[in-house]
Formats: structure tokens, C-alpha cells, sequence
């Protein structure tokens, strides 16, 4: 059974920075390329950064490049975000999973952790 936690975030000051981590279980993450998502109220969620099962990063949003950088740790299935110069903007509930062709193998999705940056 698949079991996503999302845990790290927290009220920060602009220009301030955040670890997230989460902690996966009932797969074989090692075996699967996992993503950061982030959703504000009223918004969809949206992709944030995804890296393949072997550390390459494949994707990051225009809006977090040369600030967020998203990182793995197979051997304890743990998938990480650092977060630096953070902004107002980046203010959301921060979630991972396992993006696939057709959707995310969580579907029910995990609590996520709230990341706020005031204004």
C-alpha cells in the first residue's frame, strides 16, 4: 500500500529557506521518478520539480529554477526540496508523489506540508 508524508515546512521570512522531505513506503521507490507538487486555495496543483529514480533532474518550474533543487535518497526512500530565496509566491502545501503518464500513483495524495513565506 502506498504511503506518502510530507513534512519540513513552516513560516519563513523572504529570502529565507526550507527543507521538505518525504517519506515513502509500500513501493518500490527506488524502481519510480518523483515529483514536488504544490497547490495554493482556489488553484490547481501544480508541478514543481521531478527526478528520475537514478538523481537526474528532469523538470522545474520556471518560477523555482536556481532557487529550489529537488533531491533523493533510495536507500531510505526519502525524496527531499530545498528551498532557498524563498518568496511570497511560493507560499502553498507543499506534496510529492510518483508522476506517471497518466496521472500520479498516489492518487489519494498525502497530507502535505504547509510552506509559508508572508508578504
Amino acid at each position: 500500500q502506498v504511503h506518502l508524508v510530507e513534512s519540513g515546512g513552516g513560516s519563513v521570512q523572504p529570502g529565507g529557506s526550507l527543507r521538505l522531505s518525504c517519506a515513502a513506503s509500500g513501493f518500490n521507490f527506488d524502481s519510480f521518478a518523483m515529483g514536488w507538487y504544490r497547490q495554493t486555495p482556489g488553484k490547481a496543483r501544480e508541478l514543481v520539480s521531478t527526478i528520475t529514480s537514478l538523481h537526474t533532474i528532469t523538470y522545474e518550474a520556471d518560477s523555482v529554477k536556481g532557487r529550489f533543487t529537488i533531491s533523493r535518497d533510495n536507500a531510505n526512500s526519502m525524496l527531499y526540496l530545498q528551498m532557498n530565496s524563498l518568496k511570497a509566491e511560493d507560499t502553498a502545501v507543499y506534496y510529492c508523489n510518483a508522476p506517471l503518464r497518466d496521472g500520479v500513483l498516489y492518487s489519494a495524495w498525502g497530507p502535505g506540508t504547509q510552506v509559508t513565506v508572508p508578504s
